[in-house]
């Protein structure tokens, strides 16, 4: 049974899916909801589910990376955990931090990468004409949503799609993709 520990900074409507998916003969349980903001509304929805939670506030931080990193990994050590999700965690990790968990660490990003890295990426699609758009679930490298791809999900740019329009349908993949991402690479690993 692989231990999986959850990284937010939102509301959590990612985490939950993974933690409501991680039941019955799942090969993996959820053993830490950890967020880098006190107030993410994720938190007392995993504390509901049954999942603990821990907070490591980066603003006290500064600009230190590594002194955040070093208490984040603080923080999930006692979670002895095997697999990390990203799911909405809205801080770039480090090398360092990385490297610890290289191989081990999953991200949900909503475009089809290679295309639209980073932010904003419903407005860059729609901008550029493409003729969908979606999510992809990937290994976390030390390059920015660069790591080896394990699903995407396709969705399509519809006329007069706003951001805000295509961003709530590709949502609803992710909270598919993610999961059966989840499952497929702890049955994997």
């Amino acid at each position: 049974m692989k231990r999986v520990a959850i990284l937010i900074s939102g509301g959590g409507s990612n985490m939950i899916k993974l933690v409501e998916s991680m039941a019955g003969d799942h090969p993996a349980k959820p053993v830490l909801v950890l967020s880098n903001l006190p107030d993410a509304g994720g938190l007392a929805k995993a504390e509901a589910l049954g999942v603990p939670t821990a907070v490591v506030d980066h603003r006290p931080f500064g600009k230190d990376r590594e002194a955040f990193e070093q208490a984040l990994q603080a923080a999930l050590e006692p979670a002895k955990a095997d697999i990390l999700c990203l799911a909405g965690f809205m801080r770039i990790l480090t090398a360092g931090f990385i490297s610890h968990w290289e191989g081990r660490m999953l991200n949900i990003h909503p475009s089809l990468l290679p295309k639209y890295k980073g932010l904003n990426t419903h407005a860059r699609a729609i901008e550029a004409g493409d003729s969908e758009a979606g999510c992809s679930v990937h290994e976390v490298t030390a390059a920015l949503d660069d790591g080896p791809i394990i699903a995407q999900a396709p969705v399509p740019i519809l006329p007069g799609d706003t951001p805000a329009d295509l961003a709530a349908r590709v949502l609803v993949e992710e909270h598919k993709l993610y999961p059966a991402a989840l499952r497929a690479f702890a049955e994997r690993n």
